[in-house]
């Protein structure tokens, strides 16, 4: 194993550490509460990224452990359910063309009372800050999470010459460095990307705190169960159908 290993160790620990003590002095709190505000009001949370930060959508959505009443918005939507046609999905044309948005509301299952959890490492492609800026038009909370020091180093991709950090009501920094990637290799050639790692912690972070949130009150959180284990399919059917036509869940 190469030296290298150990040192990205040490970096995806010091960046997990960092988001887990801003949790601990309450720098989560507002987007917890937003979370729950919308979960209490019929609403659910609508996680929502592009490229790699699919992924945390993800996390949020549809897996064991997690909140039953959330929706992963998802641009090949627009292709399973909309009218454009599945080349559109080559590449990263969807993910920077603000046109999209509004073919994406459009075929998707979006109510008032829900709020929005958007990740984007960069919080500048044409997608990511349209859905953002729709969302905030149609009177939705927003969430952010993203690099705070990469999307302050690029220019906005999107007309409104907006960032995501500029749009959300809540930011919350995944703490990758600009580029994402941790490590060097000789040639300055970066590797170790973070963003997925950290991403994915603060994604476990807000299910943790909502789920307790309500938990303490003395209700009982609408959490998945693993469906590979007995009774998994029927617990999580049961609960799915109380958020039916409002959750989407896909292969």
């Amino acid at each position: 194993m190469s030296d290298l290993v150990p040192e990205f160790l040490s970096q995806a620990t010091s960046r997990l550490e960092a988001i887990a003590a801003t949790a601990a002095d309450g720098g989560y709190d507002e987007a917890i509460d937003l979370i729950v505000t919308a979960l209490d009001n019929g609403g659910v949370l609508q996680a929502f990224g592009t490229g790699h930060s699919q992924a945390f959508a993800m996390e949020i959505a549809g897996r064991a452990g997690g909140l039953i009443p959330t929706n992963n918005l998802a641009l090949r939507d627009v292709v399973l359910h909309g009218s454009r046609d599945v080349s559109a999905l080559g590449g990263s044309n969807l993910e920077r063309d603000p046109s999209v948005v509004d073919e994406l509301f459009t075929v998707s299952p979006i109510n008032p009372a829900d709020v929005f959890l958007i990740a984007s490492n960069s919080g500048v492609n044409g997608s990511i800050v349209g859905v953002a800026l729709r969302a905030k038009e149609l009177g939705h909370k927003v969430i952010a999470v993203t690099s705070i020091e990469h999307t302050n180093a690029v220019e906005p991709k999107h007309p409104s010459g907006k960032r995501l950090s500029e749009i959300a009501d809540v930011v919350l920094d995944n703490r990758a460095p600009f580029g994402d990637t941790t490590l060097a290799l000789p040639g300055d050639i970066g590797v170790g990307a973070i963003s997925s790692i950290t991403s994915a912690f603060i994604a476990q972070l807000l299910t943790i705190e909502v789920s307790s949130r309500i938990s303490e009150r003395g209700s009982v959180p609408p959490l998945y169960i693993s469906a590979n284990i007995p009774g998994g399919d029927e617990h999580n059917s049961a609960l799915e159908n109380l958020y039916r036509d409002r959750i989407r869940r896909t292969a």
